[in-house]
């Protein structure tokens, strides 16, 4: 190879070299952002359902000593809510019935808050600064 060639290969040479070393930064700098993005969005997922367990626990408490027929059955819904939680597959981010697990969850959720007229958005009865997000 003499003088000229490797002049006109350099700039070959050189857009290889600037491509592989981006590509190296781009997939380190999408990983990093990947798992900021994963953490954020499963603490918001894990905050949500924690909330839905703490309030069928709350409300298993209250509705436990009344016998009457709309409190057995406020408390049957309870009980369904609370064992979709506990057997939804909400551990595995690359399953595909996580979505569809997640959305009966909210949807017996709000079921469940309509038996007890109890409002679904805690954001406009919460005076903090905070609220539920979800």
């Amino acid at each position: 190879m003499d003088l000229f060639d490797s002049i006109l290969l350099a700039e070959e040479r050189f857009r290889n070299e600037g491509f592989q070393e981006g590509f190296k930064r781009g997939t380190r700098r999408g990983l990093q952002d990947g798992r900021r993005h994963g953490a954020s969005h499963g603490a918001r997922l894990s905050s949500e359902i924690s909330f839905y367990y703490g309030f069928t626990v709350t409300w298993k408490c209250l509705l436990q000593h009344n016998s009457d027929v709309k409190s057995r059955k406020r408390l049957k819904a309870m009980e369904t809510l609370q064992d979709l939680i506990q057997t939804a597959l909400l551990d595995d981010p690359l399953s595909t019935k996580q979505h569809d697990d997640t959305e009966k969850l909210r949807a017996k959720f709000r079921q469940v808050c309509a038996m007890l007229s109890v409002p679904t958005d805690f954001n406009q009865h919460v005076k903090t600064a905070e609220g539920t997000s979800f």
